[in-house]
């Protein structure tokens, strides 16, 4: 089944290349954050950020910055409270990207229940010829690359094309899996799918499109490369052109759901909506809280808080590009998760629910999730227990574990794993918490001063040792990094783009 989902998650900061956090939290009275009863010192977040290597020295940066800590802190006095953030509601919230997926899934099959191609369209559909399945073999050739390197290319296709013609074409497939470089298609024997015209350029489409079935190609020159293209026989592929032919469908008819939905809802987006997201970038805590309204539609309406749920859904390519995106970008990225928040709506009227084995694939990714996070700070439930018996005992270990696991994070001896956004935005939700302006302020401006002292202490560079003997080299790769194991998952297909 098409996924309809915009996959992935929103890195908020990337620590990276700082010193000790020991103290980082105290009775210190000018704090610039507080969480749970603990105080950030402005000294120690100016020391902090002004060892954190390529960390422009901002107030922002530095206000994220000890936001990233806030919620490390939050999520440790939760264990100390005995809050394990185990219960229904908060796995849900956390989860929600996939639970609203695999809802969705549900409701589209709904949709589209009677609507399967039977086993005689398959053929007139094929025989009609207005979507089609092609194969293909590359052999990538670089824009810039020299003659030499374009002729040996050239030499290379047109051998493979001999051996192709030789053999009637029978051995496409396997010759595709051993020769092309296309990385997508190569393990499929060169199976480009099914789809109707303009779905490639100019120069590749014109030449497939008058292919008979069964016939090939001959050499084909792009901006990619040089190809073979084969249209199969309907005979050897009648499974996959079948899949194909319903995904395309299934396309059409989510398109065709969306722009009704859309009409029937009377969607309507705000005039300033654009610059109003533009601003809630700058503080996602607060716009996570904000009623805003940034779009209305018959029956409900759109607010700024749904839209920063939805940036923890999106590719975070799409969320890092909308600071300095247009109207015209911003618009129909806003219209298009407007329909999917009415369509989610509708599942949920629907009664849509997800099947037991499907939350327990959900549970299971979240307590990895969890476990990953405990393990990383050394909080797991014997750790407690063995700790201490008390709270004020139990809160001074977890702390201690706290600023033990930045401390190695800053000096990359563990890699920085950051809390779930959404499990961030719920332990914020039920806990006392603050950044305050003026103290990171205070601590950009002390940071500078501490970054300039120590630039001026660093030894220069040592010359780097090199001669005949070859000197040292380091290693080839990059750094050894922890290895984390798969979390046991459920993921929609390509969940990278609005369909």
């Amino acid at each position: 089944m098409r996924s309809w989902w915009i996959g992935g998650a929103v890195v908020l900061i990337t620590v990276s290349g700082c010193t000790a956090l020991r103290d980082a939290f105290s009775a210190h009275p000018d704090a610039a954050a507080r969480a749970a009863g603990q105080t950030l010192s402005v000294e120690r977040l100016a020391e902090l950020a002004s060892k954190a290597k390529g960390l422009p020295l901002e107030p922002d940066n530095v206000g994220r910055l000890a936001g990233v800590y806030v919620d490390y802190v939050l999520f440790a006095m939760a264990q100390v409270d005995g809050r394990l953030l185990e219960d229904t509601a908060t796995v849900a919230h956390t989860m929600w990207p996939v639970v609203s997926q695999l809802k969705f899934e549900h409701f589209t099959e709904m949709l589209r229940s009677g609507t399967a191609v039977a086993g005689s369209q398959i053929d007139s559909t094929y025989a009609a010829g207005d979507l089609r399945a092609f194969q293909h073999i590359l052999l990538a050739v670089d824009p810039n690359a020299a003659p030499p390197v374009i002729q040996q290319k050239q030499s290379q296709i047109n051998g493979i094309w001999r051996s192709l013609v030789a053999s009637g074409g029978t051995n496409f497939a396997a010759v595709a899996q051993r020769s092309s470089d296309d990385p997508v298609s190569k393990a499929q024997g060169g199976w480009l799918d099914v789809g109707g015209r303009g779905r490639f350029v100019p120069q590749f489409e014109e030449p497939a499109w008058r292919l008979q079935p069964g016939a090939m190609s001959g050499v084909v020159r792009t901006s990619f490369g040089f190809h073979v293209i084969r249209r199969p026989p309907l005979g050897e592929v009648r499974d996959s052109f079948a899949a194909g032919v319903e995904r395309v469908l299934a396309t059409r008819h989510d398109s065709a759901y969306f722009v009704d939905l859309a009409e029937r809802r009377d969607v309507r987006l705000a005039k300033g909506a654009p610059a109003d997201i533009r601003k809630a970038l700058e503080d996602l805590d607060a716009a996570g809280r904000s009623h805003r309204r940034l779009a209305r539609y018959r029956g409900g309406a759109f607010a700024m808080s749904d839209f920063v749920r939805w940036l923890f859904a999106i590719d975070p390519r799409i969320a890092s590009a909308l600071p300095s995106a247009s109207d015209s970008q911003i618009r129909p990225l806003l219209q298009q998760l407007v329909e999917r928040s009415i369509a989610l709506e509708q599942a949920e009227s629907a009664k849509v629910q997800l099947s037991d084995s499907e939350w327990t694939l959900v549970r299971v990714e979240y307590d990895s999730s969890l476990a990953l996070l405990r393990n990383r700070l050394g909080l797991s439930p014997e750790a407690m227990r063995d700790s201490t018996t008390t709270a004020e005992g139990r809160t001074r270990y977890v702390m201690a574990r706290v600023n033990d696991y930045f401390d190695r994070v800053v000096t990359r001896q563990v890699q920085f794993t950051p809390i779930p956004p959404l499990l961030a935005q719920v332990l914020r939700e039920r806990s006392d918490w603050s950044v305050d302006g003026s103290g990171v302020r205070q601590a950009a401006q002390r940071a500078v001063a501490l970054r300039a002292s120590a630039d001026s202490l660093r030894p220069p560079a040592a010359e780097p040792l090199s001669g005949a003997g070859g000197g040292l080299r380091p290693a080839p790769g990059p750094p050894p990094l922890p290895v984390i194991p798969d979390s046991v998952r459920r993921q929609a297909p390509t969940r990278r783009s609005v369909q």
